[in-house]
């Protein structure tokens, strides 16, 4: 039997490319050394899965900042307002460009902003969506696939080299002049795509993976013909390349026929977000077609349960013999974190339980092992998977008690939101077109120093409390001084917004290096969510109350919403996924109503991983929705009417649940549309959505400062699709990952952006 692991972490143990790439930009390291360090990176990943036995060890899975975005350079999808920029440099594929196309640019006289960004289906990863016009010239750009292929080979290791999709590509891009279609795109792209191909077979390339998420997907009829179209063009071209066929994050379904009809001559299916598959695809399969299967989690923590996954694996030998059997993870290990033997601090209890990305490729070799006789792997599993079924604090009565207890009564408010707004206005005297930011402000070192110094003992509580005060304080009279309307306190206590609840609820474990990429070099730390949920004691009262202290604008009061905190954590995989949200919506409900009872007016609930959570089949959408609206609803309708209650929303497309955005009745919802043009606001006006929202008038993803009539105009934009008297104006996101040079500078254009607006009105 072979083993497959179809990408691994690319980030680093201790974020080193993190580190490497925004030392780049800011010029304080080198391209050489950059470029050291994704060497270094590279070979240390190759190293690991060898060493292990892996037989099928992933190339091109590494990526400065995105693989989409690899793609588009490889293939020269680059959107003509870059064409200037890449003229201007030697090298017409430079990671200057690169960088450019992702970040955006702003100097030499260029201001270009940076492609359209959003989630990875429904994970927490953002990609680069391609942008497609019929000025593009595809060609080659870069052989980046190549030559990390000639460079493991050079040390030795014979890897499968990993390419997005042709046509998951075509479908997750937007194509941008009227008259384009993807019938035509994908035509003009095959010729440079099976170049790339045929140039890794020369290079002495096996098997090549393919990744195809979309054929998990609900497909139109066009899309199954481009599927077809693209892998026969491939195959006639191609004849002997190993084609490994790939997909993740649920079930083919319906898809099933198609997949197992391409001229590939693997097929890999996720069989641990979509185990009931593996029949049906059994039954299909073609006899000279191997099957991967993708056993041990890609995307959560947990350790394998070997008894399961050899159940599977037995049936599929049984049924087509061992010979034409893969055994690897669900989908890339880009979603996990590296290596749980850098967990020095963890419960050990709760640690045996665990998995990581190097353990998660142990796990794929101990499968093949017990496959082939090494009974004493399974019964130590066996016990690990018994003792934390029956260990304490897994399941609390006192939680269990109050879920049951939820009614239809603590889902909803008191009152419709054309009451709830004229109340809310009598008490907050807001002008047309208010002003507020999303939340947080810039996570300087200095105040990343001061959390690190608290931990470590090196400074009081009492020290860190008066220093986080000072910052607080600085924060509000710069947001009077800038003229916002609605402030924020900056959550300078937060480490990170799902981190910080997580700490201060009962049910959830930390860990000290488990970083994932969310996207380019922002990376995050997500919790474990390990058992029942409650919440001890308030967790944001005194410092939101401290900052409302400081003025007489009304301060938000910021939570984390229970979907996105289910989203962000690593969860159990124990009882179904809402249950742990209606736990989470119990927690932060206590919270909003202290908040209230402390006297703020204004609450925001942010949810910004809701659609994120939408399953990829339209048929499971509804269920889902039902529940996440539920849940939110269950969060926040505990307060009276003169409370406005915001959310927070980014990086999704809104059209397909729009109705149930409306059903979560928030007063106030802000949302990412910068980068879109406001695009996104679209779905909202077609929907004659009722409610106040800020449509995002700037990306904060971005170094670049927009001006104020480029604020204007969106602003104009927005006022022509929704009534003046429901639009907010806020950046697109928080502010944490910005500089406070460029938040000031941003945030004062703003505030003149609105002033305009309201003299238009």
């Amino acid at each position: 039997m072979i083993t497959n692991i179809p990408g691994y972490p690319r980030i680093g143990i201790q974020r080193e490319l993190k580190k490497a790439c925004e030392n780049y930009w800011t010029g304080k390291l080198s391209l050489e050394r950059l470029e050291l360090t994704a060497r270094q990176l590279r070979k240390q990943h190759w190293d690991i899965l060898q060493q292990q036995g892996i037989d099928l060890i992933p190339s091109n899975d590494f990526s400065f900042y995105d693989q989409m975005l690899d793609m588009s350079l490889a293939l020269g999808v680059i959107p003509a307002r870059f064409r200037p920029l890449q003229q201007s440099f030697a090298n017409p594929a430079s990671l200057e460009l690169y960088f450019a196309m992702a970040r955006g640019y702003q100097k030499n006289g260029f201001d270009i902003t940076a492609l359209e960004m959003t989630k990875w289906f429904d994970t927490n990863y953002h990609y680069l969506v391609p942008e497609f016009d019929h000025s593009s010239g595809f060609e080659i750009l870069s052989r980046k696939c190549v030559h990390e292929f000639k460079e493991a080979l050079q040390l030795g290791i014979t890897t499968k080299p990993v390419l997005i999709g042709l046509v998951t590509y075509i479908l997750c891009g937007k194509i941008k002049s009227a008259g384009l279609t993807r019938e035509q795109l994908l035509q003009q792209l095959l010729p440079p795509y099976i170049q790339l191909l045929r140039e890794l077979h020369q290079a002495g390339a096996g098997w090549i993976q393919l990744d195809e998420p979309c054929l998990v997907t609900d497909l139109e009829p066009a899309a199954t013909a481009l599927y077809e179209q693209a892998y026969h063009a491939i195959r006639t071209a191609l004849p002997e390349l190993k084609i490994l066929l790939t997909t993740y994050f649920g079930g083919l379904e319906d898809n099933i026929s198609l997949a197992t009809s391409l001229p590939a001559d693997a097929l890999h299916i996720d069989l641990v977000r979509a185990p009931e598959q593996l029949n049906s695809v059994l039954e299909i399969l073609p006899e000279h077609m191997h099957l991967s299967l993708g056993v041990v989690d890609g995307r959560n923590i947990w350790k394998n349960d070997f008894a399961h996954s050899v159940d599977m694996l037995r049936q599929a030998i049984a049924a087509i013999g061992e010979n034409r059997i893969m055994i690897g993870t669900s989908c890339s290990l880009l979603h996990t974190p590296y290596d749980l033997g850098e967990e020095t601090q963890l419960d050990a209890e709760i640690r045996q339980w665990m998995a990581f990305a190097r353990q998660k490729v142990q796990e794929v070799a101990a499968l093949r092992n017990i496959l082939q006789g090494d009974t004493t792997l399974l019964d130590e599993n066996s016990r690990v998977m018994n003792s934390r079924k029956s260990a304490p604090g897994i399941h609390i009565p006192a939680v269990q008690e109050r879920m049951q207890q939820i009614s239809a009564a603590d889902t909803a408010r008191q009152q419709p939101f054309s009451v709830r707004q004229r109340l809310q206005q009598e008490r907050l005297q807001l002008p047309l077109f208010p002003t507020t930011t999303i939340g947080s402000f810039p996570q300087t070192v200095e105040i990343r120093q001061l959390r690190s110094n608290l931990k470590k003992g090196h400074i009081t509580a009492t020290e860190y409390d008066n220093d986080i005060r000072n910052a607080i304080r600085e924060a509000i009279h710069l947001q009077e001084a800038l003229g916002l309307d609605v402030l924020v306190h900056g959550e300078f206590e937060r480490n990170d917004m799902v981190e910080y609840f997580g700490e201060q609820l009962q049910g959830f474990i930390f860990t000290q290096n488990g970083w994932v990429q969310s996207y380019g070099t922002r990376c995050v730390k997500p919790p474990v969510i390990y058992g029942d949920i409650q919440r001890p004691h308030p967790m944001t009262v005194n410092w939101s109350s401290y900052a409302q202290s400081l003025t007489e604008k009304p301060v938000k009061g910021m939570l984390t919403g229970p979907v996105t905190i289910l989203q962000w954590s690593f969860v159990r995989n124990d009882q179904p996924r809402m249950d742990t949200a209606f736990q989470l919506a119990l927690a932060i409900r206590d919270e909003v109503k202290d908040l209230e009872d402390a006297g703020i007016a204004v609450i925001q609930v942010d949810e910004p991983a809701l659609r994120e959570g939408l399953p990829l089949r339209k048929a499971q959408h509804e269920t889902y929705l039902d529940q996440a609206v539920k849940a939110f609803r269950l969060a926040v309708s505990n307060v009276k009417d003169t409370t406005q209650i915001h959310t927070h929303m980014c990086y999704a497309e809104f059209n397909d649940i729009i109705a149930h955005i409306a059903a979560m009745d928030a007063d106030v919802i802000t949302i990412e549309t910068s980068r879109s043009q406001m695009e996104l606001l679209e779905a909202f006006a077609s929907f004659s959505y009722p409610n106040e929202i800020g449509p995002g008038v700037y990306d904060i993803h971005s170094p670049r400062v927009p001006g104020v009539t480029e604020m204007e105009k969106l602003l104009d934009k927005a006022a022509t699709l929704l009534p003046a008297r429901n639009i907010w104006v806020n950046p697109d996101c928080g502010l944490k990952t910005r500089k406070w040079p460029e938040t000031e500078t941003a945030l004062r254009n703003m505030v003149m952006a609105a002033k305009e607006a309201r003299c238009h009105r």
